[in-house]
């Protein structure tokens, strides 16, 4: 799994991934200035208060809340656009790393959608069901840990359909996360802490999907040894 890591770390140089990287950036950095363009030009045609004092104050609270408030998501934003191009990146890595594989299955739009609707409807319940644990940790400083394995078996299971699915139809593929679930899991908990570390969490689809390639392919090999 480190090997698996460190190669992952070792190809963003690959303009096909900092493609990815970039227009992920890109696309949150627009998204970024068209919100605080909004919120200044509804500023403008809107009035609070009477008072010029107090009008003044709350446009310059608004207009700062609208500056910082979507650099909190500006991760989450750029994470939204690299989805859907992900593809691409385990296109490059199996390209470098795993020239002897024949051409991905074609995947139906009907299939992708079920397996996102899927996975969104999973994730929404195991975090509802961890809410009360989330609280009670909460005041024991031990949240961290909960969600590193919540969310560790969520990107785990996200991560590695993303890439399976492209080498088996769906059944085979859950049957194979099955089997292997620890060592997915924990693969998923590393990503989640890719995710947690500021700027990194930029990074974190890319080097996800690439770790989870290697991951697979890793497991792959195993079985078919056995």
């Amino acid at each position: 799994m480190f090997t698996a890591l460190l190669k992952a770390f070792g190809q963003l140089s690959d303009p096909k991934l900092r493609r990815v990287i970039r227009l992920g950036v890109i696309g949150a950095v627009a998204c970024y200035v068209a919100l605080v363009a909004l919120v200044w030009t509804a500023l403008t045609q809107i009035s609070f208060f009477e008072q010029g004092w107090a009008e003044t104050g709350s446009d310059i609270a608004i207009g700062l809340t609208a500056l910082v408030l979507p650099i909190l998501f500006f991760p989450a934003l750029a994470t939204a656009i690299m989805s859907a191009l992900l593809d691409d990146v385990a296109d490059a890595v199996e390209a470098r790393h795993y020239p002897q594989l024949n051409w991905p299955r074609p995947q139906k739009w009907s299939e992708v959608l079920l397996t996102t609707l899927r996975f969104l409807a999973v994730m929404v319940l195991v975090n509802l069901l961890a809410l009360p644990v989330y609280a009670i940790l909460l005041f024991t400083g031990l949240t961290v840990g909960l969600v590193l394995t919540v969310n560790g078996y969520l990107l785990g299971r996200e991560y590695f359909e993303l890439v399976a699915f492209r080498r088996m139809d769906p059944k085979e593929a859950r049957l194979y996360f099955r089997h292997h679930l620890g060592r997915l899991w924990l693969a998923g908990a590393v990503i989640a802490f890719l995710f947690s570390v500021p700027l990194l969490n930029l990074l974190a689809p890319v080097i996800g999907t690439a770790f989870m390639v290697h991951l697979f392919q890793s497991l792959r090999r195993q079985t078919d040894s056995v």
